[in-house]
């Protein structure tokens, strides 16, 4: 309940001050998760030796409505290159996720943490926010926050992970 608060929050000074861009940021303390999907459960480990676009979201959130186009490009257009999104829903309630999901299209694998261990062990400070890991399990960079004009710089840090 204290990471909803604290979410909550963080979303309206995010509000205010607009979305930051991060291109280092303090490493989580753990990276590694397991969480169930609707097709069962997926772990970082599982995804080990690829390039992992995890993404923080949640079906109240409209910057992440307008993200999840953008994902489903970047899962398309690099999946066979090794690239792996996972978005992490961080809802209280599946059921409001899946009503988020029913008229946001993903094509890419959906998790969920209703709890906010996850969360709060990569310090999400608002929504959305994507930590992208790099084939060796380390965190490359950090974005908070959804604007159209970030998706090239995104972009960017994800083909250069992948060594494109």
């Amino acid at each position: 309940m204290k990471f909803f608060r604290l979410l909550s929050m963080s979303m309206l000074a995010a509000g205010l001050l607009g979305s930051a861009s991060l291109s280092m940021a303090q490493e989580p303390k753990q990276l590694g998760f397991e969480l169930p999907t609707q097709q069962g459960k997926v772990s970082l480990r599982e995804n080990a030796g690829k390039v992992v676009y995890v993404d923080f979201w949640a079906s109240w959130c409209g910057p992440c409505k307008q993200s999840f186009p953008f994902m489903n490009e970047l899962q398309k257009k690099y999946a066979a290159n090794g690239l792996q999104i996972i978005a992490i829903n961080v809802d209280k309630t599946r059921d409001d996720a899946m009503i988020f999901l029913k008229k946001n299209q993903a094509d890419f694998m959906i998790a969920f943490d209703s709890v906010g261990t996850v969360p709060t062990q990569y310090d999400v400070k608002g929504m959305p926010s994507s930590y992208l890991i790099g084939r060796d399990g380390k965190l490359i960079y950090t974005h908070r926050g959804f604007k159209a004009q970030d998706t090239a710089e995104i972009e960017a840090k994800i083909r250069a992970a992948l060594g494109l």
